[in-house]
């Protein structure tokens, strides 16, 4: 004979879980070893005091905080550049673009976001498009509120191309604390805005590299929500982008 529990048992369980994966966010894959090495030496210490396997168990879940990949909702009008990470806007200048890129020594827009070490640490692509140019830069690891971190940190560049003909460059940049960039598209892929594309681990800085006539929509000291926080709209059509000879 079936329980007539049973269905509503089921029932309040998945709504259990269904409510859990709405608060706690899923953890990035980079984070899972590390959250599996602190799980497993938390076991280890657990053995020789319940104090240090309490400790071990705060830290374990530390980490896969540290390495959270909240579910975010891009905004879906085109010529809109969003932000690529969670943070605080630091600046908004005009600036070259890293030399690596081959775009010249003509002016951009940057805008700087710069992350704490408990601000999410994915990266996600500000405009919808192919990734046409990829480079990894090696560095220093000077604090990342300085202005020559963007020239002289490590680095890991990318270049997207919008369906419209815009170029927008977005720079990783590692920090005192943040010594590994992650970055998981390769030139040739396509992307969505919003999409997580790579990650810094325990926070750093994030340039965002936009035309000269786009709109820029924030300010210094504001703080973005990554994939979700619109930084500039961009011009209606494409300025040509002048080459390494002309810039």
């Amino acid at each position: 004979m079936t329980d007539p529990q049973e269905p509503y048992d089921s029932g309040r369980l998945a709504h259990i879980v269904a409510l859990t994966r709405s608060v706690v966010p899923p953890m990035h894959p980079a984070g899972r070893p590390f959250v599996l090495g602190a799980a497993a030496a938390t076991l280890v210490v657990r053995r020789l005091s319940r104090r240090l396997g309490l400790v071990g168990t705060v830290l374990t879940g530390a980490v896969a905080w540290f390495f959270r990949e909240p579910r975010r909702v891009t905004p879906s009008r085109s010529n809109l550049a969003v932000a690529a990470a969670d943070g605080t806007v630091s600046q908004v200048v005009l600036a070259g673009p890293p030399a690596e890129l081959g775009l010249g020594s003509h002016e951009w827009l940057r805008i700087s976001v710069f992350l704490s070490v408990f601000d999410v640490h994915v990266q996600r692509a500000p405009v919808s498009g192919q990734v046409t140019r990829t480079e990894y830069k090696a560095g220093k690891f000077l604090s990342a509120d300085l202005d020559k971190a963007s020239e002289d940190n490590e680095r890991n560049s990318l270049l997207l191309t919008t369906p419209e003909g815009h170029e927008v460059a977005v720079v990783q940049i590692a920090g005192l604390i943040a010594r590994r960039i992650v970055c998981r598209v390769a030139a040739g892929d396509k992307v969505r805005a919003g999409e997580t594309y790579g990650l810094i681990r325990f926070g750093s800085r994030v340039d965002l590299y936009v035309p000269t006539d786009s709109r820029v929509l924030v300010e210094p000291g504001q703080r973005t929500i990554g994939g979700e926080t619109v930084l500039a709209e961009l011009p209606n059509s494409p300025l040509r982008t002048p080459t390494p000879t002309e810039g």
